[in-house]
């Protein structure tokens, strides 16, 4: 799916980005043309939308930069500022973007200093150095800096070490994005799953109990499932009343996924099992029962089941067995016959 094409995906995001600061970081020397002119549309959208912007790069590659801003009519300050000037908050109040000369190395202290000072939501380093990469080659999309091992230093990169650091003096997020990407600004910042490596301080990812106000975004949410009979259907009254049992999981603030587990005595049920499309295949599925789990386990709940009529795989994967529908707890067995629904059921031992 191309992201520019994807509005929905892109709006949600507005109300979050709007009036924050975010201070990048450009390489702007390794950039080609294309990747230049990329980036420049990329920080025009974020200022449409109402990001505030601090741009760093060595002073030598400055007017480059306004050459290419003054094209697409970037709202910029022509003066290359230094990171001790005073009036900044002035600038980015009325709507300016500027650049800042970056002395030495990338996300240098002195930027990470700036970008204490001003409360920057974001530091966004765009370059040729390397993201945090797993064993396997693949990029690490995120990591909260306490799981980031600075002592094996030559497997660390210089970035990686000053963007722990910076989180570590108050900048809550630091992305770190390829130069020779082209759109890697918005495909990074405008989707949950990113295409670079973010280190965070904060939650980037939580299930936290569903609020009365979640509860139409909810069903709005599983209605592509409920209406291809794979979920039970549900109502706004019907979750309410039993607002306890449900859970939702939030990636950067976004709900992207539910599930609820009902009590039965010895056990407990998995149910409302459910991850939006856009983020299928991220093992979120996964995460949400290993959670509810864990709640039936405080709860003293010998072993959980759940029902399903397509999850077969899913289920077995993560440690499920089939059992006989029959062996439901009676109630449960009650009343899924009586929706003529045909569900298999699947177990699993949780003490």
């Amino acid at each position: 799916m191309d992201l520019k094409s994807d509005i929905r995906g892109l709006l949600q995001y507005v109300p979050l980005f709007r009036g924050k600061l975010f201070v990048i970081d450009i390489d702007w020397v390794t950039a080609n043309d294309a990747v230049k002119a990329e980036i420049m549309m990329d920080l025009s959208a974020l200022q449409q939308v109402g990001v505030k912007l601090v741009v760093s790069m060595c002073v030598e590659q400055a007017q480059d930069f306004f050459d290419y801003s003054a094209e697409i009519e970037l709202r910029v300050s022509s003066v290359v500022r230094s990171c001790v000037d005073d009036g900044l908050d002035e600038l980015l109040d009325r709507g300016q973007a500027f650049v800042i000369a970056r002395e030495g190395e990338l996300i240098s202290d002195e930027l990470i200093g700036v970008s204490g000072s001003l409360h920057a939501a974001k530091l966004i380093c765009v370059s040729s150095d390397p993201k945090l990469m797993d064993a396997r080659g693949e990029v690490v999309k995120f990591i909260h800096i306490d799981e980031f091992a600075e002592d094996v230093s030559e497997s660390n990169h210089a970035t990686q070490i000053q963007a722990v650091k910076a989180c570590r003096l108050g900048v809550p997020r630091v992305h770190l994005l390829d130069v020779s990407q082209q759109g890697v600004l918005l495909s990074e910042l405008f989707s949950a799953e990113g295409v670079g490596t973010m280190f965070y301080t904060d939650s980037y990812r939580s299930i936290r109990p569903i609020t009365e106000e979640d509860i139409s975004e909810m069903l709005g949410m599983i209605g592509r499932s409920v209406r291809n009979t794979h979920l039970v259907p549900r109502t706004f009254e019907e979750v309410r009343d039993n607002i306890g049992a449900y859970y939702v999981m939030e990636v950067d603030d976004n709900v992207v996924g539910c599930g609820a587990l009902y009590e039965y005595g010895d056990c407990a049920e998995v149910a409302c099992l459910y991850v939006k499309q856009s983020h299928e295949g991220t093992g979120y599925g996964a995460v949400m029962v290993e959670f509810l789990e864990d709640k039936a386990k405080s709860k003293e709940a010998g072993y959980v089941f759940a029902l399903s009529n397509r999850s077969a795989d899913f289920f077995k994967k993560i440690g499920y067995d089939e059992m006989d529908v029959r062996c439901l707890p009676e109630e449960r067995a009650k009343r899924l016959l009586e929706s003529g629904r045909a569900s298999r059921a699947f177990k699993k031992a949780i003490i």
